[in-house]
């Protein structure tokens, strides 16, 4: 894809989730290494980035939650945060092309006045996500069926939305799994970039992370190979075609 590349915005200290991640992202939104650069946050500052150098951008998941007690956070978790604040607040202010994959819910969402806690928080594995009608017409989602397999696995999650932001999917758990701001600025709880195998990366990856007890983990692999998933993927594929230039 020639012109502005994408940017991924990681929050991954764990060197093989984050390496697979951008993998991923790369596959499914049909990029390469020159089309999709990445940022780690978590090894280096933010510094002053330029909307328009990019094409659009895209801020993968982590083990960071917007929720977590403010004594908690570590300091490059309150610096990641800080810096994420500043620039979706930019990026909301020029309804700039941003697709949030789960983590991106609680960054987006605080920053446009979404409820964020943990009173929808969905395990490690596969879910079954639904269309609401104005996902149905949303140019990222119109090519999903109605009803979808997902992979997902949080601990917060976006209870009430203000009325000027558009839910476009829910699940039985989660009533929020994905929403639009404007025309150009969207997040999703699950995980676009996530197939089978990338799924158990990220199960060896925060195996200590409080997401499951440890002992499941092969358990929690299993259930993800038996469940295909292959429709999410569509979305990453959406965002980079409709927004490279």
């Amino acid at each position: 894809m020639a012109g502005a590349p994408f940017l991924l915005l990681s929050i991954r200290g764990e060197d093989d989730a984050a390496a697979d991640e951008y993998a991923a992202v790369m596959r499914f939104a049909g990029l390469d290494t020159q089309s999709l650069h990445r940022i780690g946050l978590t090894d280096q500052p933010l510094g002053d980035l330029d909307l328009a150098d990019w094409s659009g951008i895209i801020l993968g998941g982590g083990p960071f939650t917007v929720s977590d007690d403010p004594a908690t956070k570590s300091p490059v978790q309150r610096r990641v945060e800080g810096e994420l604040a500043d620039l979706v607040a930019s990026i909301v202010a020029s309804d700039f092309p941003f697709l949030g994959c789960c983590y991106g819910i609680g960054v987006l969402g605080a920053a446009v006045g979404a409820s964020i806690d943990r009173s929808h928080s969905e395990p490690v594995g596969p879910l079954t996500v639904e269309l609401t009608d104005e996902g149905r017409a949303d140019p990222l989602f119109a090519g999903l069926p109605d009803s979808f397999d997902a992979f997902g696995g949080h601990k917060e999650a976006a209870s009430v939305l203000p009325d000027h932001v558009t839910r476009l999917a829910r699940s039985a758990d989660c009533p929020v799994q994905a929403f639009r701001v404007g025309a150009n600025v969207y997040a999703t709880q699950f995980h676009p970039e996530l197939d089978a195998d990338g799924l158990c990366t990220r199960i060896d990856a925060y195996k200590n992370g409080g997401y499951f007890a440890p002992d499941t983990a092969e358990t929690l692999k299993d259930a993800a190979r038996r469940r295909p998933v292959t429709h999410p993927m569509a979305i990453l594929r959406a965002f980079t075609q409709r927004y490279g230039r």
